[in-house]
């Protein structure tokens, strides 16, 4: 199986110069429209989540370093749960209702080091696939940082050589999911619990639930809509990529809203669209109203 990898690895390298120059023009682009790709120290990765289905069995997730430096990074995989308000928390041993998918994955290199503007393409493969059972396994990528084991917490000696210091290097990280669906979905999603919420600066938060039910996870963007009593139609806020994860059954939100003076938020209706953006067009998922 690991020749098929290697195999794959040969093939993309004859592209990866003119990889190199599209993928840097193409980060600095996405990086300002928030489209799938997420920053962390000296390193931008793309897609900020890999799902294999159908008959998807090579995926590859592109990695650029935009500072001066040089940097290097180690990857492996760590196990997460989701919590109800979109938070994680790291786990050996699944919980019920959710499975690992890092045994069916393999991926190559498991080192990444980049000099100043460089990129690397880190292929996935999904392998023994067909011994898994219909549903969804999940486990999540993770990339360090790695640093020379002098800047580790280096003992500094100062002036005075009765005091004694700490220089302290933080060190980067990155993790995204890695999913395996296998079969056909039967997840539903629809939103409750909307409520305005407006604290003491009158800025205004639109709490709300995404609830889940069925054998995968739910996945999209939030839209926030403003109905005024005329009909007129204003966005007042959006929050990308929120998930809620197997095996959870609800995902509760807190939205900023933006604050425009055109919107008399005291009257009208707010709508809440949960929506996914396929290769071909918008699919809603779940919508609700709040009368105001």
């Amino acid at each position: 199986m690991q020749n098929s990898v290697i195999k794959h690895t040969r093939q993309y390298r004859s592209g990866f110069y003119s990889l190199k120059i599209f993928f840097l023009f193409f980060s600095c682009f996405i990086f300002f429209i928030n489209f799938q790709l997420i920053a962390q120290g000296n390193l931008l990765v793309y897609p900020q989540r890999v799902v294999f289905e159908g008959q998807k069995k090579v995926i590859e997730v592109n990695i650029a370093n935009p500072s001066k430096d040089s940097v290097k990074y180690s990857l492996s995989f760590l196990q997460y749960r989701s919590t109800v308000d979109g938070g994680y928390e790291k786990i050996t041993t699944p919980d019920s209702g959710q499975y690992f998918a890092d045994k069916n994955i393999r991926f190559l290199p498991r080192t990444v080091k980049l000099g100043p503007s460089e990129t690397q393409v880190v292929l996935l493969q999904l392998i023994r696939s067909e011994q898994l059972k219909p549903g969804e396994y999940r486990s999540h990528l993770y990339l360090k940082a790695l640093r020379d084991q002098k800047y580790q917490g280096d003992f500094v000696t100062k002036k005075d050589s009765s005091i004694l210091g700490i220089k302290i290097v933080p060190t980067f990280s990155i993790t995204i999911p890695i999913l395996i669906q296998k079969g056909e979905s039967t997840t539903t999603v629809y939103i409750t619990d909307l409520k305005l919420e407006t604290a003491s600066d009158g800025s205004k938060k639109l709490l709300c639930s995404i609830n889940r039910s069925g054998n995968m996870s739910a996945y999209g963007d939030i839209s926030i809509l403003h109905f005024a009593p005329n009909g007129k139609e204003t966005k007042i806020g959006l929050l990308n990529a929120v998930s809620v994860y197997t095996p959870n059954l609800i995902r509760k939100l807190k939205i900023n809203l933006e604050n425009k003076t055109s919107v008399d938020m005291s009257k009208g209706t707010i709508r809440v669209l949960y929506s996914l953006q396929s290769e071909k067009r918008l699919v809603k998922l779940a919508g609700a109203e709040l009368a105001l």
